[in-house]
């Protein structure tokens, strides 16, 4: 029998049971499935005219849908991760959070932002080496502390002027601040802007203080600084207290 006989044979033998239209139905099964799975992956053709089809009804909903009672809970919502994260991420969301609460303030004097800072000596000024008093109730001596306007020395043709304002805290070189500032006389009326650099890297919020905070968040929302004096000077309790000694 000679081997084309032979194929011949067999194959009569697999039409006759069914063998080949069975393997047949299988790798056409096969090729169903793999063409569905082209089709519907995800760069498949049905798998784009579907998603087509979803951002036409979604997207315009979504765009005109009224969020501003989700918008009320934000305060909430901060407050609940700020008590539940490591104090690092709390630190970085507390400044966020401040940072984005609005602020109405058209203007803002020299001497109300020296308040401002004196505030924030207060609450965070070094106590290492200052005396305690006892009059009343224990508490550490004042601190002195004092701003200042200092010019910059512009050109005869230059139409803008350039000034660092300094807040000086003798106690305490942490607590020391010099802000830039800058107007144009001719257009600012007297009003100068406070130069803060923006924040790049949200997670660079978990390094800011509270007073850098609000100078930046003056500075975003367009805030002017009038210079009602070029220099002042005071003392400042600090908020911490001495503790108990017993002799």
């Amino acid at each position: 029998m000679s081997l084309e006989k032979s194929i011949k044979d067999v194959i009569s033998k697999k039409l006759e049971d069914g063998t080949i239209e069975k393997l047949i139905a299988e790798q056409l099964e096969n090729g169903i499935k793999n063409a569905l799975k082209d089709l519907l992956g995800s760069y498949g053709d049905v798998t784009k005219v579907i998603e087509k089809q979803v951002k036409s009804v979604m997207v315009p909903y979504l765009e005109n849908y009224d969020y501003s009672e989700y918008i009320t809970k934000l305060d909430s919502v901060l407050v609940d991760v700020l008590q539940s994260s490591a104090l690092e991420n709390k630190k970085m969301l507390e400044n966020f959070k401040n940072l984005m609460i609005p602020d109405e303030m058209k203007t803002i004097k020299v001497t109300e932002l020296f308040e401002r800072w004196k505030k924030y000596v207060e609450e965070n000024v070094e106590t290492d080496g200052l005396e305690v008093c006892y009059d009343d109730e224990p508490s550490y001596q004042y601190v002195d502390v004092r701003f200042e306007v200092e010019y910059n020395e512009e050109r005869s043709w230059s139409s803008m002027k350039h000034a660092v304002l300094v807040f000086e805290c003798e106690h305490d070189e942490k607590m020391n601040y010099e802000i830039r500032i800058h107007t144009w006389p001719k257009y600012d009326k007297g009003e100068w802007t406070i130069e803060r650099n923006s924040i790049q890297d949200i997670n660079s919020l978990r390094h800011l203080d509270e007073f850098s905070i609000f100078l930046m968040k003056l500075n975003q929302n367009g805030t002017k600084l009038i210079l009602d004096t070029d220099s002042d000077g005071d003392e400042v309790k600090p908020d911490k207290e001495p503790e108990a000694t017993f002799s």
